[in-house]
């Protein structure tokens, strides 16, 4: 049984959904796992971590006008303005999401499904430096 934390910084240009498979796929390889559960964990508020199909740009285009419906950048609608006229919106759209994401690992892959991706959802308009905590625990 072991445990390996990594810290993986994904620099991103504004809202969008930023694929991190492949780095994840990658770590996984790198450090020969075998078997046993990676969870990923993003360590902000105004972004999040979700599986989405990973074929179609239009899922993620989609997946954000949905969200921009969901929570409009109307700053007459928020308290929480401090930074901006999406500071309330990415918290919104944050807390509807997830925060954490656990996957398996089997013989030395991520178990997903076909058509399936991992990714930063970023909530902000702004170029932002993320940080996503991974951590693996099995053999």
């Amino acid at each position: 049984m072991k445990q390996e934390f990594f810290n993986l910084e994904i620099n991103t240009n504004g809202q969008n959904l930023y694929e991190i498979t492949g780095q994840t796929i990658n770590w996984i390889k790198k450090n020969e796992f075998k078997n046993g559960l990676l969870n990923l964990s993003i360590q902000h508020t105004s972004a999040s971590l979700i599986i989405q199909e990973n074929a179609d740009k239009d899922v993620q285009t989609d997946l954000i006008k949905y969200f921009d419906k969901l929570a409009p950048m109307d700053n007459n609608l928020y308290l929480h303005t401090t930074e901006g006229k999406d500071d309330m919106p990415a918290h919104i759209k944050s807390s509807l999401t997830n925060n954490q994401i656990s996957l398996s690992v089997k013989d030395n892959k991520i178990v997903l499904g076909t058509w399936q991706g991992i990714y930063v959802f970023e909530h902000r308009l702004n170029p932002t430096k993320r940080l996503v905590l991974f951590h693996f625990i099995g053999e």
